[in-house]
């Protein structure tokens, strides 16, 4: 696979500190440059901000491996052992699940581990891991 370009993502949230908390020390982000309506955070080597803009948050699913994934979401794919690390983690720190930590897909081409919960304004975020890497766009 070829070396990845750092994406930026910029989002909504419905108010900054609680919202910035949970970035910076529940997925315990880097944060960066920041002012009083959004702040820049080191998003496993992505560029995320976070913005206020409270009546931009819009929720919506479809059923995935008979599960109800939240749209839109974003999130990272990791290794298998960082999936755990992070799960783990998230777990021992009271995370409220959308999607439990689970193997979606198992046996078939793209199986993986994948999570889904929500930060404090809503946006969802997904979390995943390929059995094996180079599956990750593979029919």
């Amino acid at each position: 696979m070829q070396k990845l370009q750092p994406f930026h993502l910029a989002i909504p949230v419905k108010e900054i500190t609680t919202t910035r908390a949970f970035y910076r020390d529940i997925l315990e982000l880097e944060e960066g440059r920041s002012s009083n309506h959004w702040v820049d955070f080191n998003f496993f080597g992505h560029q995320l901000v976070i913005h206020i803009a409270p009546e931009a948050i819009m929720a919506q699913s479809n059923d995935v491996d008979s599960k109800s994934v939240p749209v839109p979401h974003f999130g990272v794919v990791l290794t298998l052992e960082q999936f755990k690390t992070f799960s783990e983690r998230l777990i021992q720190k009271g995370i409220e699940f959308i999607i439990e930590p689970y193997t979606r897909f198992e046996g078939q081409a793209g199986e993986q581990s994948t999570m889904f919960f929500k930060d404090p304004s809503g946006n969802a975020l997904e979390f995943k891991a390929f059995r094996k890497m180079d599956s990750l766009f593979e029919k």
